[in-house]
């Protein structure tokens, strides 16, 4: 068989044989279909480019009829073949062509021709036709039809990735928002935890960098004017420059185009990038700002008010510095909503600032001074809870009664600031009077306090402990008490034992609930030189720890404290207050004389 050509059968291979040249010529010249057909039709072999234009293999169509294979009229309906242009010029041994004809593919599918054939002839002096060189060749409205059906097919491919990647921003922009609406939250819960400006805004600082900006400033208005730039963070192990860029700045002015200045003075967010950043400061704040943007190295800033409206309390910057991510309007939506719950949270805090300072001031003007009782040594201690803590009802009294014996009282009204300070103004005086002149059991008078507290104060609840101390000025003494609800009393003694006080123990003030039950009573010897401290539970109690350890703590520390004057140990036992209290501290210290000499008597 000639090369290029596929065939089945013995007949092509001699034709082959017969004329090598040529049909080499026709495969590797032409390039187009070729098929040849021996005298009645039938193909004997066919090129590669005519099985691809046929849709058939060569062993395929071996040995069938061209005409009755492939020739179709424009509907599809095979032409009888008298009326086949090829079959005739077969038949009559020469060349013939055509130029719109149908040729049907083994797909079904109807493809436009033209043709041209050329006898194949015996080389003998006979010439006796051996059949017919057929090129087919797809005409250019088939071509066109194919052009046109790729270019959808290119078109719909085209719109089918555009779809995709609509669906993919489409994605990418919901987890975009549920990204910055999860970072809202978690913003929110981290400034719900405190009350405490300078905490809530570091914790905002550490949140907000990286996960939304490369550095973060906050800066506050102090006064009409005054502005203190309080925060600034960046990257771990980075600064901007060598300079700490805290503290106070210029004031704000009014007619300035610096973005910082305009948000300080009410108006709206800003979203600055790089040819802003390259305006020229016009105000001495806008210097001081330019110069730290451009020591961080900002590329996109966006700057928003801290609180709305006529409410602004300051201004947070955020700066990134990847030319290849810049702020967004989205961003600046979720930073201006971040700057509104700052500056809620900044407004609060200082508003519970101010409570909190009247509540302390209040506070330590209602406790009493200390009376001078023989030779008997009192010491005090009040400690407020903590900054971001609310200030609690914690009080103590000291003073002598009508028969001459020292009154001790410690105590804590349920509730804080305010309030609880006005409860425990209340409840300090209705005991001086009920105890001013009553010779009883303490419990006797914490009974009647308990019956008097609902109906002639606003306090809910409390606890405390009224003791009496007995006894001649150069002693014996005994201490008589009762406790309601109240931590009990720690007696160190000169041998150096610390020893809890736990009897007398009886409910919380505000408890009985009318079931008619007494308050019990306790006494208990005093030693010469023995120590005894009343305390609140702001000195035991830690959140996270058990009371037991508190109380074991205390004793402790108490016990080792015992030879110091007695300054001295209120002094340590107050400043020991152990990280995560939140509660305030009552301290009251009363030291027993040692015998007299008796050159000293």
């Amino acid at each position: 068989m000639v090369e290029g050509l596929r065939s089945g059968g013995d007949r092509e291979r001699r034709l082959s044989a017969a004329k090598p040249g040529l049909w080499q010529q026709v495969v590797e010249q032409l390039g187009t279909a070729v098929a040849v057909i021996d005298p009645a039709g039938r193909i004997v072999a066919v090129n590669p480019a005519a099985e691809r234009l046929l849709g058939r293999a060569a062993a395929v169509v071996h040995g069938q009829d061209l005409h009755d294979l492939c020739h179709r009229d424009p509907g599809g309906a095979l032409i009888p073949r008298e009326r086949c242009p090829l079959l005739r010029a077969l038949a009559e041994g020469r060349s013939a062509r055509g130029d719109d004809d149908r040729y049907l593919r083994a797909d079904g599918r109807l493809i436009p021709i033209s043709w041209s054939a050329t006898p194949l002839r015996d080389d003998d002096v006979s010439g006796v036709s051996q059949g017919m060189v057929v090129l087919i060749v797809e005409t250019a409205a088939d071509r066109r039809a194919r052009r046109e059906r790729a270019e959808r097919a290119a078109r719909a491919e085209q719109s089918e990735r555009a779809e995709k990647a609509e669906r993919a921003a489409r994605t990418s922009a919901l987890e975009s928002l549920a990204e910055r609406l999860t970072l809202v939250a978690e913003i929110t819960d981290v400034l719900g935890q405190t009350l405490d400006v300078d905490e809530a805004l570091a914790r905002l600082s550490q949140v907000l960098v990286p996960r939304l900006a490369d550095w973060a400033a906050v800066d506050l208005r102090v006064g009409s004017r005054q502005v203190h730039r309080v925060a600034v963070t960046g990257p771990e192990g980075r600064d901007a420059g060598q300079e700490d860029w805290r503290g106070h700045l210029p004031p704000a002015g009014e007619a300035t185009h610096s973005p910082l200045v305009q948000v300080l003075n009410g108006d709206d967010p800003v979203l600055q990038d790089p040819v802003d950043l390259d305006a020229p400061p016009d105000s001495p704040l806008a210097t001081v700002h330019s110069v730290f943007l451009r020591a961080t190295g900002a590329t996109s800033v966006i700057t928003v008010p801290l609180g709305s409206g006529q409410q602004v309390s300051g201004a947070l910057t955020l700066v990134r510095t990847d030319p290849a991510r810049p702020f967004d309007r989205g961003d600046l939506d979720v930073v201006s909503d971040i700057g509104r719950r700052v500056g809620l949270v900044i407004d609060n805090a200082r508003r519970f600032g101010r409570q909190r300072a009247v509540s302390e001031a209040m506070q330590r003007n209602l406790l009493p001074p200390l009376p001078e009782h023989g030779r008997f040594q009192l010491a005090a201690r009040y400690q407020p809870a903590p900054p971001g803590s609310q200030v609690g009802g914690d009080w103590y009294d000291a003073f002598p009664l009508r028969d001459g014996t020292l009154a001790l009282v410690i105590g804590d009204v349920v509730g804080h600031d305010l309030t609880a300070a006005a409860g425990m103004a209340q409840l300090h005086g209705i005991l001086r009077s009920l105890t001013w002149d009553h010779a009883g059991p303490t419990g006797a008078v914490v009974d009647r306090l308990d019956d008097a507290m609902h109906a002639i104060t606003t306090v809910r609840m409390a606890t405390l402990v009224l003791a009496r101390v007995e006894g001649p000025d150069s002693g014996p003494w005994t201490l008589h008490w009762t406790s309601a609800g109240h931590p009990p009393p720690l007696l160190l003694t000169p041998d150096g034992n610390a020893q809890y006080l736990e009897a007398g123990q009886g409910l919380i003030l505000g408890a009985r609930l009318g079931t008619g039950g007494h308050q019990p009573s306790a006494a208990h010897a005093l030693p010469p030189g023995s120590t005894l401290l009343l305390y609140t539970d702001g000195l035991i109690e830690v959140p996270g720890s058990d009371l037991d350890s508190g109380l074991d703590r205390l004793r402790r520390h108490a016990l080792a404290l015992a030879h110091e004057p007695l300054d001295t140990l209120c002094d340590r036992l107050s400043a020991r207050t152990l990280p995560g209290s939140t509660d305030d501290i009552a301290l009251l210290a009363l030291r027993l004389p040692v015998p007299l000499t008796g050159a000293e008597a």
